[in-house]
């Protein structure tokens, strides 16, 4: 108290300057982007996921997993790797998401079937979408088919576990169907492999179809002509014998 009473009576010079005290800031308001900002982020965000995952899809069935890099994804896709790295962690992780896709896409057609069907129509529905598949989607097939032959190493887990289940409730239906009498006995295994087989054939060997035939799916007429004996060999083999 005595030395600020003695301070008092300095020299303004000699006084002791203490620092004046800033005046606050006005804090900076948060901008909250709009609802539409919102949306077109996340739109922009799908179209680039999907351009990735495209681009994954064409390089990795023609070069598979280990003969696929990043970088070429990236380049194909028209993006950096350090953005493909943003939506996917690794190239197992982006190849494992494309298997998923492509399996959802493949599977479709075999989850519509319902005990509630006429099993010819089914069937023939079936015979009808797995080859339009074929005709448009063959490299996702092709994918398919090389990670299987290689012994299903990243998706050994999805084919034990969801694909098997979707294939046990499908067994259901055509076990229904057969104590029905709507269809010849026949173990529904067999069935849909057989299925799945006369179908993707038609992508997985494209080459050698065209060669031999010349013609692939992509002729109209062809693609007719193969529905129509493919239900026909199927169907007479599992229609009820009188």
């Amino acid at each position: 108290m005595r030395a600020l009473k003695e301070e008092a009576y300095l020299p303004v010079s000699k006084q002791i300057q203490r620092p004046a005290t800033p005046a606050k800031k006005p804090k900076a308001r948060t901008r909250v982007p709009s609802e539409a900002t919102l949306n077109r982020r996340k739109r922009l965000m799908e179209t680039k996921r999907s351009a990735i995952m495209e681009a994954a899809l064409d390089v990795f069935s023609r070069y598979g997993l280990h003969g696929t890099s990043l970088d070429q994804v990236a380049s194909q896709a028209d993006v950096s790797k350090t953005n493909l790295l943003y939506y996917f962690a690794s190239k197992e992780d982006l190849y494992i998401n494309v298997l998923r896709q492509l399996m959802d896409v493949w599977l479709s057609p075999l989850k519509a079937f319902s005990v509630e069907q006429d099993p010819s129509e089914a069937i023939g529905d079936y015979l009808r979408v797995k080859l339009e598949l074929s005709r448009d989607h063959p490299a996702e097939s092709r994918l398919f088919c090389l990670e299987v032959i290689q012994g299903a190493p990243l998706l050994l887990g999805e084919l034990q576990g969801s694909l098997r289940d979707i294939v046990e409730s499908k067994v259901s239906v055509i076990n229904a169907w057969i104590e029905a009498g709507k269809l010849a006995p026949i173990e529904p295994h067999h069935l849909i492999f057989s299925l799945w087989a006369m179908t993707q054939h038609y992508a997985d060997f494209r080459t050698q179809v065209d060669a031999v035939s010349g013609r692939t799916l992509e002729d109209p007429a062809f693609f007719a002509e193969t529905l129509d004996n493919l239900k026909a060999l199927v169907l007479q083999g599992v229609c009820p014998r009188s």
